[in-house]
């Protein structure tokens, strides 16, 4: 059986699952509206610059 976590952890880990559900709700979003990068399988890391004008554009259009 698993040890309880400390009391610290919860906290932390309910900050991750927070931020890491923001950044996973905006590539789900992102990869809806533009069908290039549906298929996109490299890091992304490498194709940072094809994300953030796509969101640009993102956000312009709401």
């Amino acid at each position: 059986m698993a040890s309880p976590l400390a009391v610290d952890t919860r906290p932390h880990n309910r900050l991750l699952r927070g931020i890491r559900a923001i950044g996973e709700r905006a590539a789900a979003e992102l990869k809806q509206r533009w069908r290039a990068l549906q298929h996109v399988t490299v890091s992304p890391n490498r194709i940072g610059a094809i994300a953030q004008a796509a969101l640009a554009l993102n956000n312009a259009w709401r």
